[in-house]
């Protein structure tokens, strides 16, 4: 039976992470005994750390992990490679803000054979203008740095079967912000078998999201730099 790590980050979510939680260790359950719920605690100054080890107490294979704060992409990146250290024969990663639905992992799951990566498509969006907004700015940026058309680069819903995670997270600093991007431009631009199906994307279920417009335009100014720093190296 396939070995399924589900990889979820978490910064000062202690209003959605027992739900989330729950949710997502029942998907994990379903898909063997050997399949584990992997939720990164990103230096939360909340509860969120102390929430995740008592549900751990109850909840066989979820595996309560923390770090020193790094950030979201940083975070994703932590899980992915404590996934492949574990052997698992695939990964999927989602957030833990409680705005995917797990019942729609099911689609995925059911094309792991056929696919090396299926990615979630965010065509059903309750998340505000401002978000929608960034996500086509992204795929521009995309198009004109790497030259290659991503339908969502950034999707918190993504399967990836271990081999092709291996072969690209090599090409992703270790604390890259935003991590999951630079995985879709890898996946598409070294013309992976891969697939979008769409999902959808509600609101935020609880608490504040800690990255708001003006951190996202931070970001995106030096995400420009960098990605034009990584396409010199995709060509190597």
């Amino acid at each position: 039976m396939d070995k399924l790590y589900i990889v979820i980050p978490a910064y000062n979510e202690e209003y959605n992470i027992a739900a989330v939680v729950r949710e997502w260790h029942s998907v994990t359950v379903k898909t063997g005994a050997d399949s584990r719920l992997v939720v990164i605690d990103d230096g939360s100054k909340d509860n969120t750390l102390r929430i995740l080890q008592e549900l751990a107490l109850e909840l066989p294979q979820l595996i309560p992990l923390t770090k020193p704060n790094g950030g979201h992409g940083a975070t994703i990146l932590y899980g992915y490679r404590y996934a492949l250290d574990q052997s698992a024969d695939f990964v999927f990663q989602t957030d833990a803000d409680g705005q995917t639905v797990p019942d729609e992992f099911w689609a995925f799951w059911e094309k792991r054979a056929d696919f090396a990566a299926i990615i979630g498509w965010r065509k059903y969006r309750e998340d505000g203008f401002s978000r929608v907004l960034v996500t086509k700015i992204v795929k521009l940026v995309l198009f004109f740095v790497f030259g290659i058309i991503v339908t969502d680069a950034n999707t918190p819903f993504r399967l990836i079967c271990s081999s092709t995670l291996k072969k690209h997270i090599a090409r992703i600093p270790e604390n890259f912000n935003l991590s999951n991007i630079m995985l879709s431009v890898c996946l598409v631009k070294f013309n992976e078998n891969i697939t979008f199906i769409p999902i959808t994307f509600r609101p935020r279920q609880g608490g504040v999201n800690s990255i708001n417009f003006v951190k996202i335009c931070k970001i995106g100014v030096k995400a420009i730099k960098d990605f034009i720093r990584l396409r010199k190296e995709l060509k190597a």
